[in-house]
């Protein structure tokens, strides 16, 4: 990976998300710090708001928001029209690293292109070194994301 060298420029460690808007407010703040070329992996049980804060993402990288919808069945939607592009994938229905390849996986991840993947703790191996793991979790009505180190 051409990027593999990126310092990382997440300087939070922990968010604590009271609600939905907070946690599409915790995805902007993170867009204004990246650079290009990183690589998130968004780890969690379903609702727990990483589809959310990919909205957030890419409303703080100048993409539409409101087209930031789940790739569940479609698996990887892309928004070129920002400031960086920026894929949004998601692994969930993937069984076997053949599919991931299938999809151009690598392909996707290069560049300066700035890539969310949800269940991206499917195929920890296929990750680039410098993926940062963002883990999300629930407390009641509010969302935990936590970066691993």
């Amino acid at each position: 990976m051409a990027n593999a060298h990126l310092e990382n420029p997440i300087p939070t460690t922990e968010w604590f998300c009271e609600s939905v808007a907070k946690t599409r407010e915790a995805g902007c703040q993170l867009a204004g710090l990246l650079r290009g070329g990183e690589v998130l992996s968004l780890e969690g049980p379903l609702g727990a708001g990483k589809t959310t804060f990919v909205q957030g993402l890419a409303e703080g990288l100048g993409c539409r928001a409101e087209e930031v919808s789940s790739p569940t069945f479609t698996l990887v939607h892309e928004y070129p029209d920002g400031h960086l592009p920026f894929v949004h994938l998601d692994l969930y229905r993937l069984e076997s690293p053949k599919e991931l390849a299938a999809l151009g996986f690598d392909d996707l991840l290069s560049g300066s292109t700035i890539a969310a993947i949800e269940w991206g703790d499917k195929f920890p191996e296929a990750l680039p070194p410098h993926t940062q793991r963002l883990v999300f979790s629930m407390d009641g009505d509010a969302r935990k994301i936590r970066r691993l180190p």
